[in-house]
């Protein structure tokens, strides 16, 4: 690779922006040997640019005068042209830059809605206040839909919970929390510390589709514990259960961020046995993570303290 600029089609030369940048150099005051330096070319390489730069012009922009190049006025017309050019470049250089530091850009986020309308959303506000010009998608999807799009590319990242691998997709967890029973204030098991399976066979309850992640691992605490798993209603998503559960008056099992938004006449209670979940993180393998990504995951980890196990905790 040579310090000269490029030939274009059929033996022309084209008019470079590093031709530009030459002579942008040399008309801002420096020599040929600080344009050299601030270019990081030779010094050979500014002279001949120019050569090149005035025959393709077919005008004579600097005279030698006393060791120096001097601008002619084309020159400083010419020069005057070009400007807005550089605005442009410089202008491209520091969106670049804010990308790269992940202050500047747009992030395409997908969750469950359980995360989508508890931490996600508040990680999200956190994330927004010191990103001015940072724009956002943001949609709650169920979980097929969240684990389609971030295959596709159609999203930056997803959150989802109950599973901690995938076949296609990096699958990061980002914590371990544990489910929770919701029974409505003045229900039998209202008064207890903790509710356990056994308790809630001698109770109608709200279940979860057994198809869904977390309905399936419902199921199988049920059958650990020897008790029929038969719900008086069955429902796809923890937000239904928990609005069923108050308005029926009956007992269901939810995640605890589907919990954090029940109203003063539900009462929330630990699960026996404990039924601990992951917290998933997803983005597509092979890809490598954008800054903005990470200091959006880096929110939503802080939003997640206190409310279960870090995964490392988990490890031992």
């Amino acid at each position: 690779m040579t310090d000269d600029p490029p030939a274009g089609m059929n033996g022309r030369e084209r008019l470079s922006l590093r031709l530009l940048s030459i002579f942008s150099a040399l008309m801002g005051g420096a020599t040929t040997k600080e344009a050299a330096e601030g270019l990081g070319i030779s010094q050979p390489a500014v002279s001949n640019g120019i050569k090149q730069l005035e025959t393709m012009l077919g005008v004579n922009l600097f005279e030698r005068l006393h060791r120096r190049l001097e601008p002619t006025e084309e020159a400083f017309q010419l020069y005057a042209e070009i400007q807005p050019v550089f605005s442009i470049v410089r202008g491209f250089e520091a969106r670049a830059k804010a990308m790269r530091l992940g202050v500047s850009g747009r992030l395409r986020i997908l969750s469950t809605p359980p995360l989508g309308h508890s931490v996600a959303a508040k990680a999200l506000s956190a994330f927004l206040q010191s990103r001015p010009d940072v724009t956002v998608s943001y949609d709650v999807r169920r979980l097929e839909s969240v684990v389609d799009a971030v295959h596709n590319g159609t999203v930056d990242v997803g959150l989802g919970l109950g599973f901690d691998a995938h076949q296609t997709l990096n699958i990061e967890v980002l914590a371990w929390v544990d489910l929770v029973c919701l029974v409505p204030a003045d229900h039998p098991l209202a008064e207890a510390e903790a509710i356990s399976v056994q308790d809630l066979k001698d109770h109608d309850h709200i279940g979860l589709d057994a198809e869904s992640p977390l309905g399936n691992t419902i199921r199988t605490i049920f059958i650990r514990e020897r008790v029929d798993y038969a719900p008086r209603v069955e429902v796809r998503y923890c937000a239904t259960a928990a609005v069923l559960s108050e308005a029926v008056g009956v007992a269901t099992i939810v995640d605890p961020f589907t919990a954090l938004g029940i109203p003063p006449s539900q009462v929330a209670r630990p699960l026996i046995p404990a039924c601990t979940i992951p917290v998933a993180l997803m983005y597509r393998a092979g890809v490598p993570r954008p800054a903005l990504v990470s200091a959006y995951v880096n929110e939503v980890r802080k939003m997640l303290r206190g409310m279960g196990r870090d995964p490392l905790d988990m490890s031992g």
